[in-house]
C-alpha cells in the first residue's frame, strides 16, 4: 500500500467487498499481512479465517506456514511475487522454479486463483514486471494450469493521470509505455487487473473537494454527476475511473478489475478513527452485498480484498499500523459479516 497523489477522485478502486452468497454475489477477501511482532501464528490465523467464513485470502509472499495451513480449506488464494524477486523471474527457468516451489508443490490442496507478479511497482523500476508475468504464465501453461490460475500485477492509483469525471479516467501519459502492454497481456490471457483502491487517501489529499460522507458511503444523495451517471460514493467513482483508464489503454469494456486492497485506518492520522473505519468497512460491505456494480458497469460484482487482517505494528508510517479488521489478540475490531445469505425474496440478509 502506498499513499496516493491528490487527484480529485483519486486513489483507486478500494475494497469492493463482495460477500459469499449461495446464489449470487462475491465472497469478500482479506489481505493477510504479517508485518507485526505480536501476531498469531499462520495456523491460528487461517483458523480465524475459517471461523469467520472468509473464503479468499491475499498473501504478499509465498509464506510456507500459511500455505500449509491453507491446504484443504477451500479458501481461494491470491499469492504475490515480492518485488525483490521480479528480476530473477525474467529468467524463464527461474520462473518455473518459483512456480514449482511456491504454487505447484501445494496445488491442488491449496486453491490458487491469482498470482500477483509485483505489488505497486513504480514504472521507473517496472521493466521487469511484464517479462516476469509472461514467464510465470508460460510456466503455468506448460502444466496446463493457465486457465485455472491467472497471472496479473497489482497497481495503485498513482498511475492515474486524470480522475475527474470518472468517464475521463486515464493513465498518465508518462506511464503508458508500462501499463498499456500489461493491459494487453491481461486481455490476451483472459486475466484481470489487480488494483489497490483507497478512498481514504483521496479524501485526505483533497478534503476541500471531497466530503467525508462521500468517502464513507454515508452521503444521502448523489454528489457527483457524470453525464447521466450519478455517484453517491467515492468508491464507485474511483472504480469507474479505473475502468475508463483500462478502456483508454485498449483493454476494452470487459476486462475485470479485482480490488486487491482497500481499507480505512482506525488510528494514526487525519480522519483515522474507529468510527470512520467501522463506517467504511460496514457500509462498503452492505453496498457490495447488493451486487449491483457501478454506474459504468452496473450489475457486475467486483472481487475485493479488504486490507488488512491485523493491525501490523512493524509498518511505517504510523497510519500504516492501523488498518486491521482484527486486533493481534484475534478479537474483531468491529463486527463485519464476511458472508451473506438470501431470504425467500432474494434479498441479502445478515
Amino acid at each position: 500500500m502506498s499513499q496516493m497523489s491528490p487527484l480529485f477522485l483519486l486513489p483507486f478502486l478500494a475494497l469492493f467487498t463482495t460477500f459469499l452468497n449461495p446464489t449470487s454475489g462475491e465472497s469478500v477477501g482479506v489481505c493477510y499481512g504479517m508485518m507485526g511482532n505480536n501476531l498469531p501464528s499462520q495456523s491460528e490465523t487461517i483458523t480465524l479465517f475459517k471461523q469467520n467464513n472468509i473464503k479468499r485470502v491475499r498473501l504478499y509472499d509465498p509464506n510456507q506456514n500459511a500455505l500449509n495451513a491453507l491446504k484443504n480449506t477451500g479458501i481461494e488464494v491470491l499469492i504475490g511475487v515480492p518485488n525483490s524477486e521480479l528480476r530473477s523471474l525474467t529468467n524463464p527457468s527461474s520462473a518455473k522454479s518459483w512456480l514449482q516451489n511456491n504454487v505447484l508443490n501445494y496445488h491442488p490442496a491449496v486453491s490458487f486463483k491469482y498470482i500477483a507478479v509485483g505489488n505497486e511497482v513504480s514504472p521507473n523500476n517496472g521493466g521487469d514486471v511484464l517479462p516476469a508475468m509472461r514467464n510465470v504464465y508460460d510456466a503455468l501453461r506448460s502444466v496446463n494450469l493457465h486457465d485455472r490460475i491467472k497471472v496479473s500485477t497489482a497497481i495503485d492509483m498513482t498511475l492515474i493521470g486524470n480522475s475527474f469525471p470518472p468517464s475521463s479516467g486515464e493513465f498518465r501519459g508518462d506511464v503508458r509505455w508500462y501499463i498499456d502492454p500489461i493491459i494487453g497481456f491481461l486481455k490476451s490471457t483472459n486475466s484481470a487487473l489487480l488494483a489497490n483502491i483507497y478512498p481514504y487517501f483521496s479524501y485526505v489529499d483533497n478534503p476541500r473537494d471531497i466530503s467525508l460522507s462521500y468517502a464513507l458511503f454515508t452521503s444521502p444523495s448523489v454528489i457527483v454527476w457524470d453525464g447521466s451517471r450519478g455517484y453517491q460514493n467515492l468508491f464507485d467513482a474511483l472504480l469507474d475511473v479505473v475502468y475508463s483508464a483500462v478502456e483508454r489503454s485498449n483493454g476494452g469494456d470487459s476486462l475485470p478489475v479485482v480490488v486487491s486492497e482497500s481499507g480505512w485506518p482506525s488510528n494514526g492520522g487525519t480522519a483515522a478513527s474507529f468510527d470512520n473505519a467501522k463506517a467504511y468497512y460496514t457500509n462498503l460491505a452492505a453496498r457490495v452485498r447488493e451486487n449491483r456494480g457501478t454506474p459504468k458497469r452496473p450489475g457486475k460484482g467486483v472481487e475485493t480484498y479488504l486490507f488488512a487482517m491485523f493491525d501490523e505494528n512493524l509498518k511505517n508510517p504510523e497510519i500504516e499500523k492501523n488498518f486491521g479488521l482484527f486486533f493481534p489478540n484475534k478479537q474483531a475490531k468491529f463486527p463485519i459479516s464476511f458472508s451473506a445469505v438470501r431470504d425467500g425474496t432474494g434479498t441479502a440478509v445478515e
